[in-house]
């Protein structure tokens, strides 16, 4: 999701070197504030002169807030597939069906899109666990790592995303090309 600014800057037709140069602040605080960072006190208001508006109008409002909200709610959701065998694309579904927001409802689909390919990643080496096993002569059941192995690697996956959601207002981990 792009910031407001980068919203502004780009309707201005500045590049992010221009902005900077024409606000009298750095090209890292600009990149910085682009990438998520809000802006407060004078970089703020110095953005806002440049900018050609309000400083309330570079600030995220509520809604952007609310469909944040909503996405780590289905991030958050893909953990019941701890409990429940594919809550991990049940949960997300229906949480992303229900959404309202645009934005929302394309991210969810960017989480239930790799939790089916996650999911089939892991039937496939549940499957195939017994006949490694068995052709290695491995004493202890091979399953049970690979489970386990995959289990933390995904819940890993919904940390980050969530971590990135925070900062930046976009998933960590996500598909090129949703198939949804």
């Amino acid at each position: 999701m792009k910031t407001k600014v980068q919203l502004l800057r780009e309707e201005k037709h500045l590049t992010q070197t221009e902005l900077a140069q024409e606000s009298g602040l750095s090209l890292r605080t600009i990149q910085r504030i682009e990438a998520g960072n809000i802006p407060k006190g004078f970089t703020l208001k110095t953005l806002a002169k440049s900018l050609n508006t309000e400083p309330e109008n570079l600030i995220a409002t509520n809604d952007n807030w609310s469909i944040i909200a909503r996405v780590k709610l289905i991030n958050i959701s893909v953990l019941s597939s701890l409990i429940l065998p594919f809550g991990n694309i049940i949960f997300p579904a229906i949480l992303t069906y229900k959404t309202k927001e645009p934005e929302a409802k394309e991210l969810g689909r960017n989480i239930i899109s790799f939790q089916i390919i996650y999911s089939f990643i892991l039937a496939t080496l549940l499957i195939v666990s017994p006949f490694i096993q068995k052709a290695f002569s491995i004493q202890f059941p091979l399953f049970l790592v690979v489970l386990v192995v995959l289990k933390s690697i995904n819940v890993f996956i919904i940390v980050k995303n969530s971590a990135s959601l925070n900062q930046k207002s976009t998933l960590y981990i996500k598909l090129k090309n949703s198939f949804l």
